[in-house]
Order: C-alpha cells, then structure tokens, then sequence
C-alpha cells in the first residue's frame, strides 16, 4: 500500500529551486512473521533504496515544478509504503504502488501575497489542486536466478526467493531507457542472461506502465464524477 503526502519546507542550500522526494517503507508483522514491528530492518531499507534510486535518479518527477519562493519555501514530497501482505517480489509491488500513488496525488495550489514573501496555500474548496508533473514512469522488474545453470525467474515468488542464489532489478521506462539496475545475491551471471532479462523487462515495463495510466485513468474519472454529485446537489424542497 502506497500513499504521497506533501508540505513546505525550506529548500535544500545547494538546490534552492528544486523541490524534494523521499521514500519511507515499514514492514508490517501482518505481512510476514519475520518481520518485526518498530524500526525498519536492512530489507525495508535495502527495498527503499531500490525503489528510491529508479525515481530519483531518474529524475521521473519534476522537482523544480515543486519551488514556490526559490531559496524558502518548496514542496517536499513523501512517498510511505506499507508492506501489509508478502507474496513475493515486494520491489515491484511497492514500485507499482509508489507510481499509482504520485500519478494520484494532488498538492494544493499556491500564491504569493502582496509582499511577495508569503505564502498563501488554498484549500481545495477554493481552487482545484494541483497534479504532480511526470516525466515518465520508471518501472521495477525484478528477475531471480536458481541454480548452477542460472535458470531465471521473473516475478519471483516467497518460495522461489527463499531458494534463489541471487537477484537482478531492473527499472526501465516505454522509452527503453535503463533508468537503474541492482543486482544482488553472490551468484555471478553471464552478460548474455542480462542482456536477455533486459529485454523481457523492457517488454514488461510497456505492459505495466499501461496498466498503471489505465487504473489512474479510471480514478481520477471516478474522482471527477464525485466532485460533481458533491458540488451540484439536488435542490431541496423541489416540488411539482
């Protein structure tokens, strides 16, 4: 489960025009009896980082679009993903539900006030809020490698994680472009394999990203037809 919030914060001294992403993950015991409650263990951290480096380095969100007063006041986007059922292959999933939640997300717009150092934020009742801009979506396909032969597994499951000598990710858009690859797990792999998963996951990453714009799609007409029944209401003692 994946959900984006938003609020301003004083920018960054060496990005003063650029707004900021960050990721947090928690691993819920419900998910799986290895995971502990509390503080984030080296998988949810090591989950964070992938999901993180295939958004971010990527630069797939416009943080420039989040500045309101360069040097002072800029949005600082967070991206919280709860690990609440492990089936297997949690990058992906977590992927897949950290670009459904910023394609989404809505931040209030902002206005400067008279001095031009205030910062006015309006609530929704009083202007519509305002998308996040997106470049592209980077998407994870993770493939794991079983056995001397390297026989690869893509979407691997809980079990077949439990048996794999080690793992590739990578995040790719529609366009083809490699956005980040992590490889983890001591097993060595041939090129040819890469060079193999990278084009199955280029395939996949079209597929994926079509289903994403799809259900985003499909919310925000839903999102749209409840703002209207909310703000055109029946009039009230009508009679013939």
């Amino acid at each position: 489960m994946g959900f984006v919030t938003g609020q301003l914060v004083q920018p960054y001294r060496d990005r003063p025009n650029e707004g900021t992403l960050a990721i947090y993950t928690e691993f819920s015991p419900m998910a799986d009896p290895s995971f502990e409650a509390g503080r984030p263990g080296e998988s949810a951290i090591e989950l964070g980082r992938i999901v993180d480096r295939g958004l971010r380095e990527s630069r797939a969100v416009d943080t420039e679009s989040l500045c309101v007063i360069s040097g002072k006041s800029v949005w600082a986007i967070r991206i919280d993903l709860h690990i609440i059922d492990n089936g297997g292959n949690l990058v992906d999933a977590s992927n897949v539900a950290a670009l459904a939640a910023l394609s989404t997300f809505r931040r209030p717009e902002c206005t400067l006030g008279e001095n031009g150092q205030e910062v006015i934020v309006h609530p929704p009742e009083a202007r519509e809020p305002l998308p996040l801009i997106i470049h592209h979506l980077p998407v994870a396909v993770t493939f794991a490698f079983i056995g001397k032969e390297n026989v690869v597994v893509i979407d691997p499951t809980h079990h077949e994680e439990a048996v794999m000598g080690g793992s590739m990710t990578a995040t790719l858009n529609t366009n083809g472009d490699v956005c980040a690859i992590q490889k983890a797990g001591g097993e060595g792999v041939l090129q040819s394999v890469i060079m193999q998963c990278l084009r199955i996951a280029s395939v996949k990453a079209g597929d994926i990203t079509s289903k994403i714009k799809s259900a985003v799609e499909s919310y925000n007409t839903e999102r749209s037809l409840r703002k209207i029944k909310r703000h055109n209401p029946s009039p009230a003692g009508y009679k013939h």
